[in-house]
């Protein structure tokens, strides 16, 4: 279902770009246009992602793989993710330090889609020029709180007991911030083995959302792995580079035939098929491939393998291009070698 939402997503999102990035530039009118169509494809995009994983959580279908995991480390990758948005509403955001290593025990993926919900949740309703804090404190013996705190309108007790009713974004729907009434909801579901979200608002002073965690002793250390080359930043001007598109979706194959137009440093090579992409790689020595997971005969994934375990094609950087976008189907792809 992901895979089929996606797929013609990409090519409306895709499209609309490449005409709003034209030469000459649209007009004002058809530049509206297109602004109008890439909010609503990038909304109807979080929609699909929000509902696919809370249809998983409720069918308890959704694998959880908890591991040790730096709470430091996670709360700055999500500080970035989210430090955009907070410069558009002119809001700060800040972690409170920590004073010593500190490590949880949880799935790292879905842990990041906790934090980077609660956290754009407090940018979007905390008001313009908002502030937002995160704090992370020991409560009890092996259980670490984290809280995000914004200083907001606040919430109602009656909105309170609405706030995880799915799709209920408690009078919101007409506001200026866009979203789907979903992400807290499944948030409030992936902690839920843990105690579930906490919330104390007060109406003209802001909220405070909380989750506790178990500490973890820190993971031991791996193993070194085999680093993928490096991929190569390319200078107009360049000498050629080749790069591999392995893609059977026609859509997909034009958008970025379209997006290379703009290089002419670069020539493109095709293939529809897996088996064909191999022998391309192997005869031509592209620089780049670029590998769809959902291929027909054998996946991107079994062709990345037979192109690792070959010496002429083992040292080409091969990054998956795919509406297999769930996350756990990024995890297993980067697990599996992709760059």
């Amino acid at each position: 279902m992901s895979h089929e939402l996606r797929s013609p997503l990409h090519a409306i999102l895709g499209f609309a770009q490449l005409i709003n990035a034209d030469s000459p530039p649209p007009t004002p009118a058809q530049k509206e246009g297109l602004n109008h169509i890439l909010g609503a494809g990038w909304h109807l995009l979080d929609l699909i992602n929000e509902v696919l994983d809370l249809s998983q959580v409720e069918s308890g279908k959704l694998l959880l793989s908890p591991e040790p995991v730096s709470l430091p480390e996670l709360l700055i990758e999500c500080q970035t993710m989210i430090q955009p948005q907070a410069m558009q509403r002119g809001a700060s955001l800040a972690i409170a330090p920590f004073d010593t290593p500190c490590f949880v025990l949880a799935d790292h993926t879905r842990l990041k889609q906790v934090l980077v919900n609660l956290l754009s949740n407090a940018v979007k309703y905390g008001g313009v020029n908002g502030a937002v804090l995160v704090d992370c404190r020991l409560v009890a013996a092996g259980r670490i709180r984290v809280s995000v705190k914004d200083n907001g309108a606040g919430l109602s007790p009656h909105k309170l007991q609405a706030l995880f009713q799915p799709f209920n974004r408690l009078g919101q729907d007409f506001g200026d911030v866009q979203g789907t009434g979903i992400g807290l909801v499944l948030s409030n579901r992936l902690v839920e083995s843990m105690g579930g979200i906490g919330v104390e608002s007060t109406l003209g002073v802001g909220s405070v959302f909380w989750f506790e965690l178990n500490s973890s002793a820190p993971p031991e250390p791996d193993l070194p792995k085999r680093q993928p080359a490096a991929l190569v930043h390319v200078q107009a001007g360049s000498p050629l580079r080749t790069l591999l598109y392995v893609e059977d979706n026609p859509a997909n194959l034009e958008l970025v035939k379209q997006l290379l137009l703009r290089r002419p440093d670069f020539r493109l090579l095709t293939a529809a098929k897996a088996t064909l992409g191999i022998e391309l790689a192997r005869s031509h020595q592209p620089d780049l491939i670029l590998m769809d997971i959902n291929l027909p005969g054998i996946s991107g994934i079994e062709a990345l393998r037979i192109l690792r375990s070959n010496g002429a094609t083992a040292h080409i950087p091969v990054v998956a291009l795919s509406a297999n976008a769930m996350p756990h189907d990024i995890e297993f792809g980067i697990k599996a070698g992709f760059f």
